[in-house]
C-alpha cells in the first residue's frame, strides 16, 4: 500500500476504517472475487418448500401464539434515492415516456404535480401535456423547482391513490406491518435512511403516524439508521492505485446494501421481517401478504425452536460430560437434513461421535433466514441456488445475481438460466442463538462474494467495491429456508411505470 498522508489517517479515523481493512480492500481490487459455483438451481423438494393450506394455516396458528410474546421488527432497507426508478424519463426514452404521459392522471402523485406545474410554470399540467411540453412536465416531477422526486428516496414518493388521498410508500409499509408486525399492542419498524432524506422521512412520519395508529388502534415504534461510513469501500484507478480528487483525498463510495447487516444485527428483536421499501400493494390486495408473511414466520419458529432444543440437548451432554449416543446423533442429522436443507461432507457417517456432534452443533448453531420464493417471470435479479463455496466440501443453499455468475461458463449459465424460482427479498431472520445472546452477524459473511465494479468519477473511470450483498454473501453462512410464495406478494416498483400494474392501482 502506498504510504498514507495525515490526512489520509484523519480521513480513515473519521469513518472508522483501519488500514488493516483499507489494505484488504486493496488487495480484493488485486486478486478479484471468484463467481459463485452454482451446482444446481433449488427446486420444490430439492432446496424449496411448498405448502398446503392445511399447513399454511397451522403455521400462521403457531406465527401468532408466539407473536405475544416475542419482539417483532420490520426492517426496511429504504437509503438510496429513487433516481434509477425515473431513469427512463431523465433519458427520453420514447416508448416509457410516452406510456408515462398517456397514463399521467392514474399516477398517485399526479394532483401534486397539477398544483406544483401550475406554481413553477404558470399554467395548467392539462395544457401542457396537450401541447406535448414533456421536457417541462418532467422537468417539475423530478427537479427542485417542483416535486424533486428524482433525488428522494422511494421511501416519500406518493405510490397508491385512495378516495381518503394519496400515500407514500413508507404509509403503506406502516399499514401492512400493521396486519403481521405487531406485539403486545406495539408495531416495531426500522428504517435505513440516508442523513440528507432524515428530516423530509421525520416531517412525513410526524404528520401520518397519529391516524394509522388509530386506525388499527395501535402504538408505533419507528427507528431509523443510516448505512455506516465504516462500511465505505475505497475508490481506485484502473491500476490499482488509490483515487484521488482534485484535491488529492482519497475517494470512498457507499459498499452497497451489503453494508446493512451492520445495521440489521444493531436491531433487538427475536423475529425480524425484510423486505424492500418498493415491494408493496394497494390495500385491496394485501391479504396474501399477511397470509405468506405468516406462513414464513411459523416456519422460522417451528425451525428455530427444534434447533434450540437440540443444541440445548448437545450442551447437556457436554455438561454431564456424556457421548452422544448413535441414535441421538441420527436423529439430529435427519432433522438438518431434512428440516433444514444442510447437507454434510461424504465421510460424515463414518466420523467418531464426538467429531459428528461438533459437525453437527457447528451447523446448526447459526442465525436462521427464511426467504419465500416466487415462480420465475422474467424479472431482474437473484434466484435460489444450490452452492459450492471456496473452501467448502458440501453445497448450501444460497440466494445468487446473475452478477456473481460466470456467464462465459456455458454450464453456469444453464444452470442460472434454468432457476424457476426468483427472490423477491421476503425474509424472515433470527438473529439470537439459544442461548439467546445474539450472534455476530460480521462472524457468517463469506467476503469472497463481493464484487467489483466499474465507474466513472468527474469523467475519469475507477473501480468500486461492493460489499457481499445483504440477502447474498453477507447472510451466505447462515441456515437458509427456502419457501414457495405466490406472484401476488411480489409488487415491486423498479420504475415509474410499474406503479401503473393492478397490483398499484386502488
Amino acid at each position: 500500500m502506498e504510504t498514507l498522508s495525515c490526512a489520509d489517517l484523519r480521513l480513515l479515523e473519521q469513518k472508522g476504517i483501519s488500514q488493516e481493512s483499507l489494505q484488504k480492500q486493496l488487495d480484493g481490487f488485486k486478486t478479484g472475487f471468484p463467481f459463485a459455483r452454482l451446482v444446481a438451481p433449488a427446486s420444490i423438494g430439492e432446496g424449496i418448500e411448498s405448502f398446503s393450506e392445511q399447513e399454511i394455516a397451522r403455521y400462521r396458528r403457531l406465527y401468532r401464539e408466539k407473536s405475544g410474546s416475542e419482539r417483532i421488527l420490520k426492517f426496511v432497507p429504504a437509503s438510496g434515492a429513487a433516481t434509477r426508478m425515473f431513469k427512463d424519463l431523465y433519458a427520453f426514452n420514447p416508448a416509457p415516456v410516452q406510456l408515462f404521459f398517456d397514463n399521467l392522471p392514474r399516477f398517485a402523485f399526479y394532483s401534486e404535480l397539477e398544483s406544483a406545474f401550475e406554481k413553477a410554470f404558470g399554467k395548467p399540467l392539462q395544457e401542457a401535456v396537450r401541447q406535448k411540453e414533456y421536457a417541462a412536465v418532467l422537468e417539475c416531477l423530478l427537479e427542485q423547482k417542483g416535486l424533486d422526486y428524482g433525488h428522494l428516496p422511494k421511501a416519500l414518493l406518493l405510490f397508491h391513490a385512495y378516495k381518503e388521498g394519496a400515500v407514500t410508500a413508507l404509509e403503506e409499509h406502516l399499514a401492512e406491518a400493521a396486519l403481521y408486525a405487531e406485539s403486545g399492542g406495539v408495531c416495531r419498524l426500522h428504517f435505513t435512511i440516508s442523513a440528507e432524506h432524515k428530516a423530509a422521512f421525520d416531517e412525513r412520519l410526524k404528520k401520518v403516524l397519529p391516524q394509522y395508529e388509530r386506525r388499527y388502534n395501535l402504538r408505533y415504534h419507528i427507528a431509523t439508521s443510516e448505512q455506516k461510513p465504516s462500511t465505505d469501500t475505497v475508490a481506485v484507478t484502473q491500476n490499482n492505485a488509490i483515487f484521488r480528487d482534485g484535491e488529492g483525498n482519497m475517494v470512498f463510495r457507499p459498499g452497497g446494501h451489503g453494508a446493512l447487516i451492520e445495521n440489521l444485527g444493531e436491531q433487538e428483536a427475536e423475529i425480524i421481517f425484510i423486505k424492500n421499501i418498493d415491494n408493496i400493494t394497494v390495500e385491496a390486495l394485501r391479504a396474501d401478504t399477511q397470509v405468506y408473511k405468516e406462513l414464513l414466520a411459523g416456519v422460522l419458529v417451528e425451525r428455530r425452536d427444534a434447533v434450540f432444543a437440540y443444541l440445548r440437548q448437545i450442551e447437556s451432554l457436554r455438561a454431564q460430560g456424556q457421548a452422544a449416543g448413535e441414535e441421538f446423533l441420527k436423529e439430529v442429522q435427519a432433522f438438518a437434513v431434512r428440516c433444514l436443507g444442510i447437507r454434510f461432507a461424504q465421510d460424515f457417517d463414518s466420523m467418531d461421535a464426538a467429531s459428528r456432534l461438533n459437525a453437527l452443533q457447528n451447523a446448526l448453531d447459526r442465525p436462521i433466514r427464511v426467504c419465500g420464493v416466487v415462480k420465475n417471470t422474467g424479472e431482474p435479479g437473484g434466484g435460489p441456488f444450490w452452492v459450492l463455496a471456496q473452501g467448502e466440501q458440501t453445497p448450501s443453499l444460497q440466494i445468487v445475481e446473475s452478477s456473481q455468475v460466470d456467464m462465459a461458463n456455458a454450464e453456469q449459465k444453464r444452470i442460472f438460466e434454468t432457476s424457476g424460482f426468483f427472490n423477491p427479498v421476503d425474509l424472515v431472520c433470527s438473529l439470537y442463538n439459544y442461548r439467546h445472546d445474539k450472534f455476530n452477524l460480521s462472524g457468517f459473511i463469506d467476503p469472497q462474494t463481493a464484487f467489483i465494479s466499474h465507474k466513472s468519477v468527474q469523467g475519469t473511470d475507477i473501480k468500486a467495491m461492493e460489499l457481499p450483498g445483504l440477502w447474498n454473501g453477507a447472510m451466505a453462512r447462515w441456515i437458509t429456508l427456502f419457501v414457495e410464495v405466490p406472484q401476488s406478494v411480489f409488487t415491486p416498483v423498479k420504475t415509474v411505470n410499474d406503479l401503473l400494474r393492478p397490483q398499484h392501482q386502488a
